[in-house]
């Protein structure tokens, strides 16, 4: 390969890195909308089906000519999609929250880049991660600890709050290896609107559990309105959008590994936004995650660079 192409090659690849940062602080940024619509009494169960069925209708716009995938196995994949990437994650996790500590959910969530790892290891034995995307991965969780426990070191063992966080990460990480499967054949605003719509379906009977629905009326006032648009609009069509391309284009592995980001962005914007403190602490595991994610990316690299001399 010439050095033009070589170099116009990565050139493309730091697009897409740069796509996953800014995907990455959508999310980052959507707990402190959750939170916002939470204090306006709106229930997480709701939340998740009003930013899903909001995100789904703008995508009927941009994307409405096809709407069957091309057999029925696909279609099941979609379902999953749905499922892992839509309700099981979101409800469990927001679920968790009312069980266990916030810092607990955060910690345990951040397991998806590692799960992902050892599930694609595990099915493609061709494409078994290096030790240097496991170190990087250790690095970087590391540092999510750090920021999580920013204000505290307090850890409460709560084990059905816990196990609902870790069922989120465990569904977050199989939603980017069916990605990776699906982005072969169809493209990323056919997933996308897929993925949006059994979302919402796999998670319309969860409202059975819903102590109530909150009135129409209420859901007119500013607050609610402007936060669940930037959920809709933000966090989920063009955040999902964007995952969908790039875990096509840099590897679900490597694509997930910015997740670990995600606890930067929020503690940042909850100091901005909220008010919050950030410590000493919060500043090392803000530190240790940049250089877990560099090492997972530079390490393979180095290693292939040296199997090739």
């Amino acid at each position: 390969m010439s050095r033009s192409n070589s170099s116009g090659k990565h050139s493309t690849l730091l697009w897409y890195h740069i796509a996953a940062l800014l995907t990455v602080v959508a999310w980052g940024v959507s707990f402190i909308s959750t939170r916002i619509l939470l204090d306006n009494e709106l229930h997480p169960i709701e939340i998740y089906i009003y930013r899903f069925l909001l995100a789904y209708i703008f995508m009927l716009f941009i994307s409405h000519r096809q709407f069957r995938s091309h057999s029925w196995r696909d279609e099941g994949l979609f379902i999953l999609c749905g499922l892992c990437g839509g309700s099981i994650y979101y409800i469990s996790e927001n679920v968790a929250l009312e069980y266990t500590l916030v810092s607990n959910v955060s910690l345990i969530t951040s397991l998806s880049p590692i799960i992902t790892a050892i599930l694609l290891g595990a099915l493609y034995k061709s494409e078994r991660p290096g030790s240097g995307l496991y170190v990087g991965s250790a690095v970087a969780f590391i540092g999510v600890g750090f920021v999580i426990f920013n204000s505290s070191f307090m850890l409460d063992i709560k084990p059905l709050g816990d196990l609902l966080a870790l069922l989120a990460a465990v569904t977050w990480a199989i939603y980017s290896l069916i990605l990776r499967r699906l982005n072969v054949q169809y493209d990323a605003l056919f997933i996308t609107r897929k993925t949006f719509f059994y979302g919402v379906v796999t998670a319309i009977p969860f409202l059975a559990i819903e102590p109530e629905i909150t009135p129409f009326s209420q859901l007119l006032t500013p607050a609610i309105v402007v936060n669940l648009l930037f959920l809709a609009l933000f966090a989920s069509l063009l955040a999902f959008l964007l995952w969908t391309i790039i875990v096509g284009k840099l590897g679900a592995v490597t694509a997930n590994n910015y997740i670990y980001f995600q606890p930067v962005v929020t503690l940042i914007f909850s100091a901005i936004i909220l008010g919050e403190r950030i410590s000493a602490v919060g500043i090392t595991g803000c530190v240790l995650i940049l250089a877990g994610v560099w090492l997972s990316d530079w390490l393979p690299r180095r290693t292939l660079k040296k199997n090739n001399l």
